[in-house]
């Protein structure tokens, strides 16, 4: 089964590019030109993730990425933003702040995305589907990636959430720092 990737580019000509390079490497694709655009075709569509460049008219790929992980229908979607101009660490760690899953620089090797990609979608899929957790007062909904403490709904970061899951997933384990970085952070 071929993943399903939203890429969002303003500019024409990038878009098609990208989507071919995606194509070759056995994604499904469909294209925006502008965040507006792609957060309706987001929770519309329900790609596997969104592939969106940095500098887009009226609202940036921050912007979107913050607009989608407010969102229930799209919160768990995972993002990776992409830029050619915005290439300083300060706009990088902004980008990660805001909920990206990864920043890449373009340009960028076709198959060094799509293996980025991949290895995204594969930490993604770490939780089954439909499943609830439970410790105490705290609950985890996996399916919907919500999380409530104490009957208050706590707001998480995708990584916050990721790691919660996996340290209630092995309570009562002893977990290493390096498996923590590899199987949340894919280090």
């Amino acid at each position: 089964m071929a993943f399903k990737i939203l890429l969002v580019d303003d500019e024409a000509d990038n878009r098609e590019v990208m989507k071919s390079l995606l194509e070759r490497e056995h994604f499904q694709v469909i294209t925006a030109a502008r965040a507006e655009e792609a957060f309706e075709a987001a929770a519309e569509n329900r790609p596997d993730a969104v592939l969106s460049d940095v500098v887009l008219p009226r609202a940036s790929g921050v912007s979107l990425c913050r607009r989608l992980r407010g969102d229930r229908r799209t919160a768990s979607l995972p993002v990776v933003l992409i830029s050619g101009l915005q290439k300083d660490a300060a706009t990088q760690a902004q980008a990660l702040e805001a909920g990206a899953d990864d920043y890449l620089v373009k340009p960028v090797d076709g198959r060094l995305l799509a293996a980025r990609l991949r290895s995204l979608l594969r930490r993604c899929a770490v939780a089954p589907p439909a499943q609830r957790l439970r410790s105490g007062s705290l609950r985890l909904d996996l399916d919907a990636r919500t999380a409530r403490a104490a009957g208050r709904t706590l707001h998480l970061t995708r990584k916050e959430f990721d790691l919660l899951v996996l340290l209630m997933q092995r309570s009562g384990r002893v977990l290493s720092s390096a498996f923590l970085l590899e199987s949340v952070w894919g280090y």
